[in-house]
């Protein structure tokens, strides 16, 4: 099939919670994609938001699109700004992934595309992100996920490391998977395997992925120019709860999966990390800063990469997967 002429309808599902501050920035990106305005729809939900949330999604859904929604046909290229907003809620359960659940059993696209209201996905993203589903084995796409410009230690340290790049994930060794901050599958496929598992809060791009590639015979592709932004944390506590829910991701994906995911540097580890970092790499790099060699992120790389780490190991030893986690909601 041409790429070209392929244009399915295709929904994207974005969980909502407390996102004032990102809502703005990122309806506008959705305003710029280069995919035709006629055959996609933005399916937002709020997540039991306590902010403006709610006021701001009603308002962006009462601004109806010129062109009938959801028809083939016309221009590919060149939005109108005017796009197929839908504002739905999920207030039973507090869950991106039981918000995602919502928006797919409401969306109508042959392909359910999923980003997160923190990312600002470039003008091309979804139409790069479709692009490889023209060839029919392939089930899942997902796209590049790379940093927004940050102006803190912890938000370059994380852009340096490149903490959230699909790279990571799909170099899994038990079986490799998207980030829902940058992904798409087929509606057929979820039919098949089931939605996220609703009650999950953490791990569930992976746990729904490894079911997609370990019980169907579809393909994974890296559509590595269909690029997402995001916002990385910019406190300690945010980085903290990050990691750990990391931790928790690795704990679950564990009993579910059976799979041993849960390293855990030892003491003398920790203290080894550290000591190197004081003797020889924080004398090393205060020198090179002195004459502006490298950026003061240099000199806390060490400390801060163990920080993580123990918040990962803490989640990992205080996770509990919740009974109902284990079920999967049907389409």
């Amino acid at each position: 099939m041409n790429n070209e002429q392929f244009l399915p309808i295709v929904s994207v599902v974005i969980p909502v919670y407390n996102g004032e501050m990102d809502l703005p920035e990122l309806i506008e990106c959705l305003r710029s994609q280069t995919y035709p305005p006629h055959s996609v729809e933005y399916l937002l939900v709020d997540n039991k938001s306590r902010d403006r949330t709610s006021t701001i999604l009603q308002a962006a859904a009462s601004n109806p699109p010129s062109v009938p929604p959801l028809l083939r046909g016309g221009s590919k290229k060149g939005s109108n700004n005017q796009i197929t907003i839908r504002n739905l809620s999920e207030n039973k359960i507090q869950s991106s992934y039981a918000a995602r659940n919502q928006g797919i059993r409401a969306s109508k696209g042959e392909i359910i595309a999923f980003t997160d209201a923190d990312c600002r996905p470039e003008t091309q993203w979804l139409e790069n992100l479709v692009k490889p589903f023209a060839d029919l084995e392939i089930g899942i796409t997902c796209g590049e996920i790379l940093a927004l410009p940050g102006n803190t230690v912890l938000e370059k340290h994380a852009a340096r490391d490149n903490t959230l790049s699909q790279k990571h994930t799909l170099a899994h060794p038990f079986c490799p998977y998207g980030q829902t901050a940058n992904l798409a599958v087929r509606r057929q496929i979820l039919a098949r395997v089931g939605l996220f598992r609703p009650y999950l809060t953490s791990g569930g791009d992976a746990d729904l992925c490894w079911r997609i590639l370990r019980e169907t015979s579809y393909k994974m592709y890296f559509a590595e120019n269909a690029i997402a932004r995001h916002r990385h944390r910019s406190t300690l506590k945010q980085l903290h709860s990050q990691w750990y829910r990391y931790g928790e991701s690795n704990k679950y994906l564990h009993e579910l999966h059976g799979v041993d995911l849960m390293r855990e540097f030892t003491t003398g580890e920790y203290l080894y990390r550290l000591a190197r970092w004081l003797l020889k790499e924080l004398p090393i790099a205060a020198a090179k800063i002195m004459i502006c060699k490298l950026d003061l992120v240099d000199l806390f790389n060490t400390p801060i990469g163990l920080l993580n780490v123990r918040a990962r190991a803490i989640g990992q030893r205080q996770a509990t997967l919740p009974l109902a986690a284990r079920d999967i909601e049907q389409l």
